[in-house]
C-alpha cells in the first residue's frame, strides 16, 4: 500500500488505521485559551494531530482586496495567531500528546512551522494547488506535503504533484476534497478516493470532510482513506468563518471511533474461517437424516435422504455418494444417518 512517514516517524498508508486531523481554522477567534481548549477536545476525541491556518492580514489578502473590502483587514486580523501564539499552542499540543501543524500562507510562514513548531507535515491548502513557486519552495524543505485538491482538475492536481516530485519531494499525501462549505451529499464523490488513487498509486490517499455528520468521513475510511481531516469547534452556534459548518467535541469522537470501527473491520481480502466459526459448524450446520422409518437392507435414494442440524453427522455434500447404498441396520425417521447404518 502506498504510504509516507511523517517527520515524527508516523506513518500514513492507504487502508492503514486512518490518522485523523483537528482542523481548527480559526474556530478559536483569535483567542489562544479557546484554542487551547480545542486542543485538549481534538486529544480527547483521540485525534492524531491539530492543524491551525498561518495566515495573517499580509500573507492573505493583497492591498487590492483590501481597498476595496476595508473592514476585512480588521477581521482577518482579529481571527489569526501571531508567530509567538502558534508556537505557544505547538508546545501546548506536545503537552497533550497530540501533534501540531498548519497550514502556511508565505514562506516565512513554512519557515517557522517546521523549523521552530517541528510540525510533522505541512499542509498545502486547495488554493495554492496551482501557485507553483511555493509548491516547490516546500517540496524543496523536503518535508512531508499533505495537498489538497479542491477546486482542482484531475489535470491540475498532476501538474501539482509534478511540481513537487520535480523539486525532489515524493513525500506526498493527496486529500480529496469539495471545497464547498458545507458541500451538498451529491457534490461529494467520495470514489474520487479510488479515482485519485488509481492515477496516483505512489501516494496515500486521504479526504478533507466539509460535510455534516460522520457518515462520509467512515465511507472515506471503508475506501480505504489514509487520513481524516475534519473540522473542530467548541460550539457550532456561534458565529465565524466555517465555524457552523465544524463539528464538536462529542461528534468528533463518535467520528473518530466509527472509523476506527469500519477500518478494523474491513480486514483483509483474504477469505478466513475463524476457528470460533467452526466451533459454529457442529451446531448450525447440518447433518444427514432419513425421512422415514427404514429397515436394513433397504436401499438409500434421494427421497428418503434429507439434512438437518446439528452438524455433529454425515455432511450433506456426501448426500449424492450415499443414494444406492443399503442400509446394515434398522433407522427411525428424523434421526441422524451413522456410517455405521450403510454397507
Amino acid at each position: 500500500m502506498a504510504k509516507i512517514v511523517l517527520r515524527d516517524g508516523t506513518v500514513i498508508e492507504d487502508y492503514g488505521k486512518p490518522y485523523f486531523v483537528a482542523e481548527v481554522n480559526s474556530s478559536h477567534n483569535g483567542n489562544v485559551e479557546v484554542a487551547k481548549q480545542m486542543i485538549y477536545a481534538a486529544a480527547e476525541a483521540g485525534c492524531n494531530c491539530v492543524k491551525f491556518q498561518s495566515w495573517s492580514a499580509e500573507s492573505l489578502y493583497s492591498a487590492t482586496y483590501y481597498k476595496a473590502n476595508p473592514i476585512s483587514k480588521r477581521i482577518v486580523q482579529k481571527f489569526s495567531l501571531s508567530a509567538d501564539q502558534l508556537k505557544d499552542m505547538a508546545l501546548y499540543c506536545n503537552s497533550k500528546g497530540i501533534a501540531f501543524s498548519s497550514t502556511p500562507y508565505s514562506r516565512p510562514e513554512v519557515d517557522f512551522l517546521l523549523d521552530e513548531c517541528c510540525a510533522p507535515f505541512v499542509k498545502i491548502a486547495s488554493m495554492d494547488s496551482n501557485n507553483y513557486p511555493y509548491l516547490r519552495y516546500i517540496a524543496k524543505k523536503g518535508c512531508p506535503i499533505v495537498l489538497s485538491t479542491g477546486m482542482s482538475t484531475i489535470e491540475e492536481v498532476a501538474k501539482a504533484v509534478e511540481v513537487i516530485e520535480e523539486a525532489g519531494n515524493s513525500q506526498i499525501c493527496l486529500l480529496h476534497c469539495i471545497s464547498i462549505y458545507p458541500p451538498e451529499l451529491e457534490t461529494i464523490h467520495l470514489n474520487n478516493i479510488l479515482g485519485l488513487r488509481e492515477r496516483f498509486p505512489q501516494y496515500p490517499i486521504g479526504f478533507s470532510d466539509h460535510s455534516h455528520g460522520v457518515e462520509m468521513a467512515t465511507a472515506a475510511t471503508a475506501l480505504g482513506a489514509c487520513l481524516i481531516e475534519k473540522h473542530l469547534t467548541l460550539d457550532h452556534t456561534k458565529i465565524g468563518m466555517d465555524n457552523q459548518m465544524a463539528t464538536e467535541p462529542a461528534e468528533m469522537k463518535h467520528m473518530v471511533d466509527c472509523c476506527l470501527n469500519v477500518q478494523m473491520a474491513m480486514g483483509t481480502k483474504e477469505r478466513v474461517v475463524l476457528q470460533a466459526e467452526q466451533d459454529q459448524m457442529l451446531k448450525m450446520r447440518r447433518s444427514v437424516i432419513v425421512t422415514r422409518d427404514m429397515v436394513a437392507g433397504e436401499v438409500l435414494s434421494y427421497d428418503t435422504l434429507d439434512a438437518k442440524r446439528p452438524g455433529t453427522g454425515i455432511s450433506p455434500v456426501l448426500i449424492d455418494s450415499l443414494v444406492g447404498k443399503r442400509l446394515v441396520r434398522d433407522v427411525k425417521a428424523d434421526m441422524l444417518l451413522e456410517k455405521e447404518d450403510i454397507e
